[in-house]
């Protein structure tokens, strides 16, 4: 089968995702970069990859596929050697992990994403709505709190009361680390009052480690070219240090 092509643009935070889970478990692909603030993912050749022109994207052979979740469960079981704790087998085991990336998309996603663009990027484009904004930073705190309570509920490390990291902790940390974007104020705002939340990021980060930190340094270089903020705001607050 042809290489693994991967279409994606680091600013998006499901792409940055599917870089890292490659580079972990050792999948070679080529990274084709489709900036969507130029909107090159409406590009007629883009568009005969995904017509729904969003990243990120792959072809894998024959195979055109969409939508970061589909992709991400199609890496863990399409290629050998992929450990079975990122998408278990185990029937029961794996519907957890489907459970926890469909809330993913109605709350944290829908929320953290709105809030990014309506007080970053809004601004720079023109575009601003206080309301939107509201709205949003009331779902991402609501969806903060419920990773606290309960996907973070028991003893072990990350989602779920697993030891090791599934593609459901992979995907949703990459949303968190959107967040880095934002005022140190607004960061503090959000990721404050919640400890388990941010040992969590910093767990995930050890484990997937050198390949987390080199997938988000566009996120750094974003913050440091709209706000004059290089260092991350994240890593500052853990609750070794707070």
């Amino acid at each position: 089968m042809n290489k693994l092509k991967l279409y994606v643009d680091r600013k998006s935070q499901p792409a940055r995702a599917l870089i890292i889970f490659c580079r972990l478990n050792g999948i070679d692909f080529e990274e084709i970069t489709v900036d969507f603030i130029k909107r090159q993912t409406h590009s007629p050749d883009f568009i005969e990859i995904n017509p729904m022109k969003q990243v990120p994207a792959i072809v894998h052979g024959g195979l055109k596929l969409f939508e970061s979740n589909a992709i991400l469960r199609y890496l863990a079981c399409a290629f050998p050697g992929v450990p079975d704790h990122w998408y278990p087998a185990d029937l029961s085991r794996r519907a957890k992990i489907d459970s926890v990336l469909d809330w993913h998309h109605l709350n944290l996603r829908r929320g953290a994403t709105t809030y990014v663009q309506s007080t970053v990027l809004g601004p720079v484009l023109g575009r601003t709505n206080p309301q939107k904004a509201s709205e949003s930073e009331k779902i991402v705190a609501e969806s903060l709190s419920s990773i606290e309570t309960f996907w973070l509920k028991g003893n072990e490390k990350f989602l779920l009361g697993n030891s090791q990291p599934s593609i459901a902790d992979l995907n949703l940390v990459s949303e968190i680390m959107q967040l880095e974007v934002l005022t140190e104020k607004d960061i503090n705002k959000f990721l404050g009052p919640y400890r388990k939340v941010l040992q969590w990021v910093e767990d995930l980060r050890n484990a997937t480690n050198p390949h987390f930190d080199e997938a988000h340094k566009d996120i750094l270089g974003v913050k440091e070219k709209y706000h004059g903020l290089a260092e991350s705001t994240i890593r500052g607050m853990l609750p070794s240090q707070m």
